[in-house]
C-alpha cells in the first residue's frame, strides 16, 4: 500500500496536465477537475485508513533506500492533512463550475488550481527538507498564477506583496537548507532528528533552527511578517481565496509541527519558548487588524493569522493535551476558514460588493443564508457546541494545566475580540436594512447549487464536529502521540540504517 502515497500528488499533476490539454474546451477542463477531485478525496479517506492502521507508510521513490534517496512519508498528521487538502479542494472545484468566468478557465485556472493541490500534498508528504523547499516553490508559482489570473490591478498589487515576501522566505529556507546539509551531511528529516543529535555546537543548530522558523513563519502569516497576507488574500476570485485561507498558511504549521518535534529537538525550551510569543503577538495582532477593517475578506484574512497563533502557542506549550488541541485546531480552521471566503462570494454575488457599508438586508430576504455564515461565525469565535469551542477548550485547558498563563490569557481576549468582528459583519451585512441606492439593492437573485453545496457541506461538517468530535479528537490524540515520540517515525523511515 505505500504506493498510495504518491497518488494525492500524481492525480492532481494528472488533473492539471489533462485540464491544460482540454484548453479549447471548458466543458471538458470542468469535467476533468471533478473527477480529479473527486478522485483524490478517495484516495485521502483511504490513505488515512491505511495509516491508523500501520502507524506510518513510507515510500522510497526509485527503491532508493533513506536517507540517499526521497523519501515520502505519512503519519496519522500529514494523512489527515491530505483528507483536509481533499475536502477544500473539492469543495473549490464545486464552487468553481459557477463562480469562475470562461475567460479565467481559459487561462489556466483550474491547471493552476490543481498544480496547488499537487504542492501542498507534496510539501505533507515528503520526508526530505530539500523536496520540501521544491513543493513550496511549486505552491508559490500556482499560487502567483492564480492571484493575477484577471490581471486588475489591486490584484497585480497583491501579487507583488505577497510573491515579494514569499521569495525572501524561500531565500532563507534555501539558505537554511545549505547550512543544514553543510553541517549534517543529509537533508532527510528522520536521518538529520539522528545526526544533529551529535552536533557538539548547540548554538549552531539553534541558529538553524531560528532560520528555518522565520521561513516557515512567514508562510503561516506569523507576527511580524504577517502583512502579505491581508494585502493579497482578498485580491482574487473568492474560490482562490478560500483554498489560500484554508491551506496555505496551514503548510507553513505544518512545517514547524514536523521541524520542530522531530528535526529541532535539541532545545525544546529554548525554540519553544520563541514560538510560543509569536503564537501570542500573531493572535493578538491579526485579531486587532480584523476589529479595524469594514471590508469582509480584508476581516476575514486578519483572522486568518489571528487562528494561527492559537495554532502556534498550542505547539509551543509542547504537552500531550497542546498538540491534541493543535491539530484539533487546524482541521477545523480549516473547513471553518473555507466556508467563510465561500460564503463572502455568495453574499457578493447578490449585493455586488464586499464593504460591509455598502451590503445589509440578508436576514430577512435570504435567512437560510444567515444561518449558514452563523455557523462557520460562531464556530470561529468559539461557541459551543460548534467546532471552534472543543477546539479553543483544549488549547486552554492545555496552557492552564502547562501554568502558561499569557497565552490562556491571551487566548481569551482573542476568542472575545473574533466575536467582536463576527457580530459586526452580523450586523452589517446580515441585520441591518440595506442602504438606500438607485437602483435599491436587490438580494432575490438566483444562486447557483455548485456554489451552495460546498457552503452547506463545510457547514455540516462544522456542526459535525462540534456535535460527535470524538473521531477527530482520537485522531489528533494519535497524532500527537506520534509527534511527541518520534523515534517511530524515524525508525519508519530509516528502518535498519543509521
Amino acid at each position: 500500500m505505500s504506493n498510495i502515497l504518491f497518488l494525492p500528488i500524481f492525480i492532481s499533476l494528472l488533473g492539471g496536465v489533462l485540464t491544460l490539454s482540454f484548453w479549447r474546451s471548458i466543458r471538458w477542463q470542468k469535467r476533468v477537475t471533478l473527477l480529479s477531485a473527486t478522485a483524490y478525496l478517495i484516495v485521502a479517506v483511504l490513505l488515512l485508513r491505511e495509516v491508523i492502521q500501520e502507524g506510518y507508510i513510507v515510500l522510497q521513490m526509485g527503491s532508493w533506500a533513506a536517507p540517499f534517496g526521497i523519501t515520502l512519508v505519512a503519519d496519522v498528521l500529514s494523512a489527515t492533512m491530505i483528507l483536509l487538502t481533499g475536502i477544500v479542494g473539492f469543495s473549490a472545484a464545486l464552487y468553481s463550475m459557477a463562480s469562475v468566468p470562461n475567460q479565467h478557465i481559459r487561462f489556466g485556472y483550474f491547471s493552476l488550481l490543481q498544480l496547488l493541490l499537487a504542492g501542498v500534498s507534496g510539501a505533507f508528504l515528503t520526508g526530505d527538507v530539500f523536496n520540501l523547499f521544491v513543493w513550496f516553490e511549486v505552491m508559490l508559482l500556482a499560487s502567483f498564477g492564480l492571484l493575477t489570473l484577471g490581471g486588475e490591478r489591486n490584484q497585480m498589487e497583491g501579487a507583488i506583496k505577497y510573491v515579494t515576501i514569499n521569495l525572501f522566505s524561500s531565500a532563507i529556507f534555501l539558505s537554511a537548507i545549505g547550512l543544514l546539509y553543510g553541517t549534517t551531511g543529509t537533508l532527510n528529516m528522520a536521518d538529520l532528528s539522528v545526526k544533529l543529535t551529535g552536533v557538539e555546537e548547540q548554538g549552531l543548530v539553534n541558529v538553524l533552527a531560528l532560520m528555518f522558523m522565520v521561513s516557515f513563519g512567514i508562510k503561516a502569516g506569523a507576527f511580524p511578517l504577517f502583512f502579505w497576507l491581508p494585502a493579497s488574500y482578498h485580491t482574487p476570485l473568492v474560490a482562490v481565496s478560500a483554498v489560500f485561507a484554508g491551506l496555505l498558511t496551514k503548510v507553513g504549521v505544518y512545517a514547524l509541527y514536523r521541524f520542530f518535534s522531530v528535526i529541532f529537538i535539541g532545545d525544546i525550551e529554548y525554540t519553544h519558548t520563541i514560538i510560543l510569543w509569536l503564537g501570542i503577538l500573531t493572535m493578538l495582532t491579526g485579531v486587532l487588524g480584523a476589529a479595524a477593517q469594514f471590508e469582509f475578506r480584508r476581516i476575514l484574512s486578519f483572522h486568518i493569522i489571528s487562528q494561527i497563533g492559537y495554532m502556534l502557542i498550542a505547539f509551543a506549550i509542547f504537552t500531550p493535551l497542546a498538540i491534541i488541541g493543535g491539530v484539533f485546531y487546524i482541521a477545523h480552521h480549516i473547513i471553518v476558514k473555507t466556508n467563510l471566503f465561500l460564503i463572502s462570494g455568495l453574499t457578493y454575488q447578490l449585493a455586488g460588493t464586499h464593504e460591509l457599508k455598502a451590503m445589509g438586508g440578508f436576514y430577512r430576504q435570504r435567512p437560510w443564508l444567515a444561518l449558514l455564515f452563523l455557523i462557520p461565525a460562531l464556530s470561529l469565535a468559539g461557541l459551543p457546541p460548534l467546532s471552534g469551542f472543543f477546539a479553543k477548550f483544549i488549547v486552554i485547558k492545555a496552557g492552564v494545566e502547562a501554568g502558561s498563563w499569557w497565552a490562556v490569557g491571551f487566548g481569551l481576549l482573542v476568542g472575545l475580540l473574533t466575536l467582536f468582528s463576527m457580530i459586526k459583519i452580523w450586523a452589517e451585512v446580515f441585520w441591518k436594512r440595506p442602504p438606500e441606492t438607485d437602483p435599491p439593492i436587490d438580494l432575490t437573485g438566483k444562486l447557483s447549487a455548485w456554489m451552495l453545496s460546498p457552503v452547506i457541506m463545510l457547514a455540516v461538517i462544522t456542526v459535525a464536529i462540534g456535535l460527535y468530535g470524538e473521531p477527530l479528537y482520537q485522531l489528533a490524540e494519535i497524532a500527537a502521540n506520534q509527534l511527541l515520540n518520534p523515534q517511530g517515525y524515524i525508525d519508519a523511515v530509516l528502518g535498519g540504517v543509521r
